[in-house]
């Protein structure tokens, strides 16, 4: 292996700077508005001495220390290749070090940021099966060149590909080993299976429920300065505008939730722009992202399951959005799932899957929950409802008994997710269909299943019914698919499939 020693782009320095400000911005703009809202503003801060300009001075020396400690960052930060390890030493005042092994390496993801684009950059995320917290990878190369990240898979395939022999000497002889060197592949040809469409990605932003996200974050936002909000003033005002009216209440709701809606669907437009699949015999290569490009691998022989999720609006135009399920790697710095479509026309999915998982049936034939279950649907909804029902009815009669109105669509939400629950066995693959409000249909092979769990209650019992889930590895905590309310039978089937054969019946000569 080379002991050269390599470090980072000097752009790191800057990008670790970055991180350092945004991490204080929330502190910042905390002193300086406290500064900005007291008598006389910022007059007073400049025209009052030095005193009144000590917060400013303090700010001024945590960026410059920032700024410091950026390219310490960046000048203690190297790495290099040993003994089939992937080496790295850094640390600000403290030196660190961390070796990991070629064959721990599950994969390479790469991002390229506003400030990695110029300069041909790109961050490297290097993911294992047993990286720490959720959305943490093993290791990070903040900036390097493509060169430098072409250099590191050709490395990882030459220790992949090297194996020692061992030679057994007479035994007074010591043992050796004999390093043979097998040839190291050439660079795979990646052929691109998919290309999100620009019909197929203005559809995703425009349904991608994003809004949430966009109130909660100004939420969050807010409350870091829940100290500085004038309540009383904003209350006075609210009320003032309560009395222009009903209506000009609710189109002032509706403008700032049009407002969020547009800025969810830019974001998702540009997280989600370019969106391409490529593969080669060993990985799924994703890429996406406008403004920052990010590109990740996923090893088939990670991949534990797969779930086909279809929110009600998306079904009804035959759109569907599909997961992959690995043990290892997220999509970018969270654990986010990865999604291998995040919206695509059935027809065209069942196609790309088809060709990316040639042993699997993606259009099975489901055994359906029983009739006589259907009622078990919505019955526990019931339990809680009613009560409610009749509290709101008789303190609020006549009124309250348009509560009422809910148990129609509880009942037939009972019975659309009784029409939908599903499940097949087809060689040693495991298909079930369930639903909350969105329809998900998980596929998982037999050798993926981590466990079979059937659950039977006392009601359930009566009629001969259990519900049954499975357990597979994904991300941190796993991944649980559930079907409630089938055949006791059925769940007696499932089990026969997955329990593994007997250690008699092997020993005896039968097969696996």
């Amino acid at each position: 292996m080379s002991d050269i020693r390599y470090k980072l782009h000097p752009v790191s320095a800057f990008i670790n700077f970055m991180k350092s400000l945004k991490e204080l911005i929330i502190p910042f703009i905390v002193i300086f508005g406290v500064n900005i809202f007291r008598d006389g503003g910022l007059t007073a801060m400049f025209t009052g001495g030095w005193v009144s300009l000590l917060p400013l001075l303090i700010g001024l020396v945590v960026v410059f220390f920032s700024l410091i400690i950026g390219i310490i960052k960046w000048k203690r930060f190297v790495y290099w290749f040993e003994d089939g390890e992937l080496r790295i030493e850094y640390g600000l005042f403290v030196k660190k070090k961390r070796y990991i092994p070629f064959e721990r390496i599950q994969s390479l993801n790469y991002t390229e940021g506003i400030f990695h684009r110029p300069f041909n950059l790109v961050k490297v995320r290097v993911e294992t099966a047993g990286s720490g917290k959720a959305g943490e990878a093993e290791a990070e190369l903040t900036a390097i060149r493509r060169e430098d990240a072409d250099r590191i898979e050709t490395e990882m395939e030459h220790a992949k590909h090297h194996r020692s022999t061992p030679v057994v000497m007479g035994p007074h002889e010591a043992q050796t080993e004999i390093s043979e060197e097998v040839e190291v592949p050439q660079k795979k040809e990646l052929k691109t299976l998919y290309r999100m469409s620009m019909k197929e990605l203005l559809i995703l932003a425009t349904t991608s429920g994003g809004i949430g996200v966009v109130i909660s974050a100004v939420a969050v936002f807010l409350s870091q300065f829940s100290e500085l909000i004038p309540y009383e003033s904003i209350y006075e005002e609210v009320m003032l505008f309560l009395r222009f009216g009903y209506l000009i209440v609710a189109l002032a709701v509706f403008a700032g939730l049009l407002i969020a809606w547009i800025i969810s669907v830019i974001l998702t437009l540009l997280a989600n722009y370019q969106f391409t699949i490529q593969v080669d015999e060993d990985h799924i290569f994703i890429t996406r992202g406008l403004l920052e490009k990010k590109k990740i691998s996923v090893p088939f022989k990670r991949i534990q399951g797969i779930k086909v999720s279809r929110n009600p609006l998306r079904e009804l135009f035959g759109y569907a959005t599909v997961t992959v399920e690995s043990a290892g790697g997220s999509m970018g710095g969270k654990d986010e799932k990865i999604r291998l479509f995040p919206l695509v026309k059935t027809g065209r999915m069942l196609s790309v899957l088809e060709e990316l998982f040639p042993e699997m049936e993606f259009q099975p034939t489901l055994v359906k929950a029983p009739k006589r279950s259907v009622h078990f649907y919505y019955r526990l909804d019931f339990l809680w409802m009613l009560p409610l029902i009749g509290v709101v009815s008789y303190f609020f009669f006549p009124y309250g008994l348009l509560s009422l109105l809910i148990v129609p669509p509880v009942i037939g939400m009972g019975i659309w997710q009784h029409r939908t629950t599903g499940y097949a066995l087809t060689g040693k693959q495991l298909t079930m269909e369930f639903r909350g409000i969105s329809k998900h249909t998980f596929f998982v092979w037999k050798k993926r299943v981590q466990a079979v769990n059937v659950l039977q209650t006392y009601f359930q019992r009566r009629r001969d019914l259990a519900s049954i889930q499975a357990t597979i590895k994904s991300g941190m905590l796993g991944y649980v698919a559930r079907i409630n309310y089938m055949e006791k039978e059925d769940a007696s089937r499932i089990l026969d499939w997955y329990h593994p054969v007997p250690i008699q019946s092997k020993q005896k000569g039968q097969p696996e």
